[in-house]
């Protein structure tokens, strides 16, 4: 099979190009093509794929190109992992936001906004030159917004396109160390949208096994979102929360803690030396993206750790890996028809009472070699429900904007998110973002 990563001079791809290393069934990639806009970022992690492989032993073909059409042609799998605008728009997505006492993040927020105005157009074009050149492909969205962009793209490729997170196995994985439980076995009741959602149920042979963490005060202080979030917090909810959630439920506390420095200035700086060196340093390519990905996954929601004194990162991230093993597992289910279960963001239909049918949404879902069905939640509660749909209108008006490249339809986006708290600030906000980041400009000043 032929998989093609857009977005291939990322930092993460090795974490992918290591889990094909280590498969073994078939059929199994046998082709790799790396899409990138910088020829710089491509050869770096050409060097560290290269090093990766000779570790392992196996011979895994890797091509890298800028030609978008080159890359896609015949793909039986595209990984979609860009980032327009790069670091530089990623900083700027949360100092403007933080400039004017909102949250900066790079997803949640007026950030989340800015980055999904600028970045819908650019995945329309890929849909489009996939839909073109590789009718038969699989999409695997990890671009983020990731519900949001995979929403645009169902436009042009319908079901063929579905989006990954690593969050919810990852809060799974913590529930069931916790309790002692192998996750393999568990049922999580997870409903929400992507970086918005809840666990709301953990079955293990045939009981809701979630009652009894959170009622164990030691098992609860074993999972990091019941640090982060409190028990008594998680007790009142009767769930455990996404760890982003922690941006709505400790606004104030997230924006006072984001202003010292933003997850973007931090990795724009570990990014620049990491490609710097492995350049330069061609032979210890591995050597320091192994370093890098240490320092990365240690410092992830480290302002939220930080502020509840949540500690360290659990040791069963660090260890268990993310995104990638979704990603092949998906992959596995589909063309191997080795049937699954796992948290998708996918086009609701009826499984999400009171979303709409359209919408994309992040549950579990069964998949096989037929495709991927979303399975049904049981309905939101009102304080769950609320904040589910208005970020969802949000997320769709952020979508129509970025299509008609509206400017009054993106200050409506700004205007309508719950941290933003004023039409005045959405109207300021879509101006600066204009101002800082050209890849924003160029959606609207077409």
């Amino acid at each position: 099979m032929k998989l093609v990563i857009l977005g291939g001079g990322g930092f993460r791809v090795p974490l992918v190009y290591g889990a094909l290393l280590g498969d073994t069934g078939k059929p199994r990639v046998e082709e790799v093509v790396l899409h990138d806009v910088s020829t710089e970022r491509l050869r770096a992690i050409e060097h560290v794929l290269a090093r990766q492989a000779a570790r392992h032993g196996r011979d895994l073909p890797v091509r890298t190109t800028t030609d978008l059409d080159d890359a896609v042609a015949g793909a039986d799998f595209v990984f979609s992992a860009i980032r327009v605008g790069g670091l530089d728009g990623r900083t700027a997505d949360e100092r403007v936001a933080l400039d004017h006492g909102l949250l900066g993040q790079e997803t949640t927020g007026p950030g989340g906004i800015a980055y999904g105005l600028r970045t819908v157009p650019v995945a329309m074009h890929v849909a489009e030159r996939v839909a073109a050149l590789a009718p038969d492909a699989w999409v695997i969205n990890f671009t983020n917004p990731a519900g949001m962009i995979t929403e645009a793209m169902r436009g042009v490729l319908g079901d063929r396109v579905v989006g990954i997170c690593d969050s919810p196995i990852g809060l799974i994985r913590r529930a069931c160390a916790a309790l002692g439980l192998d996750p393999a076995r568990a049922t999580p009741g997870y409903v929400g949208l992507n970086h918005l959602g809840w666990l709301r149920g953990l079955t293990y042979d045939g009981r809701d096994v979630l009652p009894d963490l959170l009622a164990d005060d030691h098992a609860l202080q074993q999972v990091e979102e019941g640090r982060i979030f409190g028990a008594d917090w998680v007790r009142t909810l009767g769930a455990l929360p996404n760890e982003y959630l922690y941006y709505y439920y400790f606004n104030r506390e997230s924006v006072a803690a984001l202003g010292r420095q933003t997850r973007g200035e931090a990795l724009l700086g570990q990014q620049d030396r990491f490609y710097t060196e492995v350049c330069e340093h061609p032979s210890r390519a591995l050597e320091v993206w192994e370093r890098t990905r240490r320092e990365r996954d240690q410092s992830y929601m480290a302002d939220t750790r930080d502020i509840t004194d949540a500690g360290e990162r659990d040791a069963v991230d660090l260890a268990a890996g993310g995104y990638e093993g979704i990603a092949l597992a998906l992959m596995a289910a589909i063309a191997r028809g080795e049937p699954s279960t796992m948290i998708l963001n996918v086009r609701n239909g009826a499984a999400v009472p009171g979303l709409p049918a359209d919408a994309v949404v992040e549950i579990p879902c069964s998949v096989t070699g037929a495709g991927i069905r979303p399975l049904a939640t049981e309905p939101l509660p009102g304080r769950f429900l609320g904040l589910v749909q208005q970020v969802k209108a949000v997320e769709q008006t952020t979508i129509e904007a970025a299509l008609t490249r509206s400017p009054r339809l993106a200050v409506a986006a700004f205007a309508l998110h719950p941290l933003v708290d004023s039409v005045s600030v959405a109207r300021r906000l879509f101006e600066d973002y204009r101002a800082r980041i050209p890849s924003f400009a160029a959606v609207f000043d077409a």
